[in-house]
């Protein structure tokens, strides 16, 4: 029997990131509506590339599930989903400025070739001020991290973002900051709770706990635990952050497997 929660056929982001970045970076942002079920101040926005008229309403397609928005546009304006720095609550354990966290997820996934952070940039112009711009995926509704768990052809996917989130030592990886797309692509959104330089790991991806580390990831993984890290990330953590993620990630490369839970906290909450 089919599984009707894999997608037949559907909407993604072109495949040239680039594009949807010069949009992002340039484009006129209008203030669509604010998402009131999260932590921090996160609003829907579409965001005019120069030619179109601002006064055009974008038109949502479908609607997506977890932390994001409704779809993107089906045509004209990019929805997107702005994070401004005046909106985050204080923490205790991780500075001001977590926007910068989730433009730096985007650079360093790109920089692997691993296709699992939407574009994302920053936007000193933005309505509200300095913030992070990604692009809003449209995702299908009540799939997440436990249900795409289920069907075995994600699991390449999962391990992905498994392996991403122990380089960047997310502090809040939960099981709705999972989304699937209309293609049955599996993104991983809601990052600014990452790179801190002292360990943080929280996250519901221990599945694979004890299981080897796919070489292809470990071949993207050679030149970060040689402490190569992009150079843009000089302008979004601090050093001691960027030696921690050479390191995390040159542990990673030599022990080769997913770890065990480990510590007090060991899962966010909520799961979902």
């Amino acid at each position: 029997m089919k599984d009707n929660r894999v997608p037949r056929a559907g909407l993604r982001p072109p495949q040239d990131a680039s594009a949807i970045l010069a949009v992002l970076s340039k484009g006129q942002i209008e203030l669509k509506g604010r998402l009131r079920w999260s932590s921090n101040a996160t609003f829907l926005v579409a965001v005019h590339p120069p030619s179109q008229n601002p006064t055009m309403a974008p038109t949502p397609v479908a609607s997506s599930t977890g932390g994001a928005s409704p779809g993107r546009a089906a045509d004209g304006p990019m929805l997107a989903i702005y994070k401004p720095a005046k909106g985050e609550r204080p923490l205790w354990d991780f500075p001001r400025g977590l926007w910068k966290r989730e433009v730096a997820a985007y650079e360093l996934a790109a920089s692997l070739s691993w296709d699992l952070v939407p574009p994302t940039a920053a936007r000193r112009d933005a309505p509200l001020g300095a913030g992070s711009l990604q692009y809003c995926v449209d995702a299908l509704a009540g799939e997440h991290y436990f249900s795409l768990l289920d069907e075995p052809s994600h699991h390449m996917a999962l391990r992905r973002i498994a392996a991403f989130d122990l380089i960047v030592n997310n502090a809040d990886r939960k099981s709705g900051h999972c989304l699937l797309d209309r293609c049955g692509h599996i993104w991983a959104i809601d990052n600014g709770l990452c790179f801190h330089a002292e360990p943080k790991l929280r996250t519901v991806i221990w599945d694979f706990a004890g299981e080897q580390i796919d070489d292809e990831l470990l071949t993207s993984l050679e030149l970060l635990s040689r402490a190569e890290v992009p150079a843009v990330m000089a302008d979004l953590l601090d050093e001691e952050e960027i030696k921690a993620l050479s390191d995390r990630a040159a542990a990673l490369f030599e022990v080769a497997r997913y770890p065990e839970p480990s510590g007090d906290f060991p899962y966010p909450w909520p799961l979902v």
